[in-house]
């Protein structure tokens, strides 16, 4: 199974699986768009497996594109893994800090935010797509942390990979409601010849981290582009394209 490790140590694993020729669906991981329900489980099995996790320690969040998130406990274990309708509702973002459980995301070009403080023993995933960047909630989230106590600069955030400036092309409605954040500015180019505006998700949610309180260089970020990328999936190009799986976990 193709796969990106980003951490692994004695106490945290995060990571994100990548378009595998070799797997059903070319190991799609998202139960609401696949051809055939087995075929995920199956993929999701064989990552459980990888991981040395059952997969009834994973859960997932129905995405909606929002700003919503959620947190959770060992009781939520196994939601969203073998069916989409058990996944948490209107759920961008997942962040526990109890051991053993798997947080996911799904993407197919947005932006995959891993985070995680070992010094308090929190992680999390963000889901943000230029709908949930423009809604703020990777900076929700981190705002909603530090008034459980989790002090910004000691988290280190993992930003995988997604849908470069380039191939992010967009009109006049998405860059005005990327404009109005105020501070996405240098992430985002006019191309004269053909109308559009090209932005960077990707840099536009580090900033928001840096905003936050994440120290700069506690950010990491996998530039692959998932349109350009033969191990990407990418909606831009297919409307029918797999999911990758970002995940994280805490170790027991």
């Amino acid at each position: 199974m193709k796969m990106k490790i980003y951490q692994d140590d004695s106490r945290m694993m995060a990571g994100m699986t990548m378009k595998d020729a070799a797997r059903p669906e070319e190991n799609h991981m998202g139960l609401h768009s696949c051809k055939r329900t087995e075929d995920v489980l199956e993929n999701r099995r064989a990552l459980a497996d990888k991981l040395g996790a059952p997969l009834d320690t994973f859960v997932f969040g129905r995405q909606t594109h929002s700003a919503n998130f959620r947190r959770v406990s060992k009781e939520d274990a196994g939601s969203g893994a073998d069916g989409a309708r058990d996944a948490f509702p209107n759920t961008d973002a997942l962040y526990t800090t109890e051991p053993g459980i798997v947080l996911c995301t799904l993407t197919a070009d947005c932006v995959p935010v891993l985070f995680w403080n070992e010094r308090d023993g929190v992680i999390g995933v963000i889901h943000s797509g230029w709908q949930g960047t423009v809604k703020e909630i990777t900076p929700k989230l981190f705002d909603r942390l530090a008034e459980e106590g989790f002090d910004p600069r000691n988290f280190r955030v993992q930003i995988g990979a997604a849908l470069s400036q380039e191939k992010f092309e967009v009109d006049r409605d998405v860059f005005d409601r990327f404009q109005a954040l105020g501070y996405a500015d240098d992430f985002i180019r006019f191309n004269e010849e053909t109308g559009k505006w090209h932005i960077d998700n990707q840099k536009t949610v580090e900033r928001q981290l840096i905003r936050a309180g994440v120290p700069a260089e506690r950010i990491s970020a996998d530039r692959t582009c998932t349109f350009e990328s033969p191990d990407g999936f990418s909606y831009r190009e297919d409307k029918k394209a797999g999911r990758h799986l970002s995940f994280i976990q805490m170790k027991n």
